[in-house]
């Protein structure tokens, strides 16, 4: 592919929603050229330029198809794995290897001076929900009262300040397979003398004070756009996190008030991010408050129910056209 102009898609091989975007950038005659980070090095080949003259240029080949890096416009950086080398490679070597390939083709792409969505760095900075919450607050934005601690004591002393329920959120999703059955830990709320328990020693955990809620929103930005929708939850484990259950979720497109639109932009303009899935709670008096951003969110279902073009605006967004 030697087309000026391509859009390079860095996910997973399994991603709904990077298709979306590449389906409708193929809709568009907008050249597409997609990649995992895992491919490298064993199917995908780089060889790469730099002659005095700015920019890299030369061949990424995956053995099927070949994108000149000069040729690059933009980046739709979604959810890639990481590098994969031969399982008969001694481990030093692979942690060698490993660190080489992160910082070597991982450091090139992430020189290629195009339009990125999200940038790789600034997204991965964003993930982390202390930063999220204290950049929320200085926005502007209403969050709940937060203790991150591994102390039982001072847990306990926090669900006695609060006078009501607290939930637990991890800081990272957590998902896998315990004695042959999938697991996810969602939110949770606990109940008093869960605060004190010696496990919470173990680690750093992250509880806040449970936000009465009429409904949830998720609020996609993509720019300066936003698209907004209600989250109704059908279920009692939807209501504390609708991730738990999605079959009974109801959705309805709503426009979020202004000060927390302008709140929305000043975050994602400290945080340095194009891009930002936003989640809210809408508390009965009608009061919004944030709970967390992620730097390259799903947005897919929200789209599907309500068609929220979020999609379009996502491929505008990497064609240069609107911001």
């Amino acid at each position: 592919m030697s087309d000026s102009g391509a859009v390079l898609v860095i996910t997973g091989t399994f991603d709904p929603t990077a298709d979306l975007v590449i389906e409708e950038l193929n809709r568009r005659a907008v050249p597409v050229f997609r990649v995992d980070t895992a491919w490298f090095p064993s199917r995908l080949a780089v060889a790469a330029g730099l002659d005095g003259e700015p920019g890299w240029y030369g061949p990424l080949d995956t053995g099927h198809r070949v994108l000149d890096l000069a040729a690059v416009r933009s980046v739709y950086y979604r959810r890639p794995t990481p590098s994969d080398f031969p399982a008969e490679l001694p481990s030093e070597a692979r942690a060698v290897a490993a660190a080489e390939a992160r910082r070597g083709f991982g450091g090139l792409l992430a020189a290629l001076p195009a339009r990125w969505l999200p940038p790789p760095g600034r997204a991965a900075e964003a993930e982390a929900k202390p930063l999220q919450l204290r950049v929320a607050a200085e926005c502007g934005l209403r969050v709940p009262r937060t203790l991150i601690t591994n102390c039982p004591v001072a847990a306990r002393e926090f669900a006695e300040r609060i006078g009501g329920p607290v939930v637990y959120k991890p800081f990272t999703p957590v998902r896998g397979t315990v004695g042959g059955q999938s697991m996810a830990v969602y939110a949770s709320l606990l109940r008093p003398e869960d605060l004190g328990h010696p496990s919470i020693a173990t680690t750093a955990h992250l509880f806040q004070e449970w936000v009465p809620k009429a409904f949830e929103v998720r609020l996609t930005a993509v720019g300066r756009r936003l698209f907004a929708a209600e989250i109704h939850a059908g279920s009692e484990a939807a209501r504390v996190d609708w991730r738990s259950d999605y079959d009974s979720l109801d959705y309805r497109v709503c426009e979020p008030p202004p000060a927390v639109a302008a709140g929305v932009h000043r975050v994602l303009e400290q945080l340095g991010l194009p891009y930002g899935a936003f989640d809210f709670v809408v508390t009965p008096s009608g009061e919004w408050v944030f709970l967390e951003v992620n730097p390259n969110g799903q947005y897919g279902f929200v789209e599907q129910a309500t068609g929220l073009p979020v999609t379009a605006a996502i491929c505008d967004y990497l064609e240069g056209s609107r911001t």
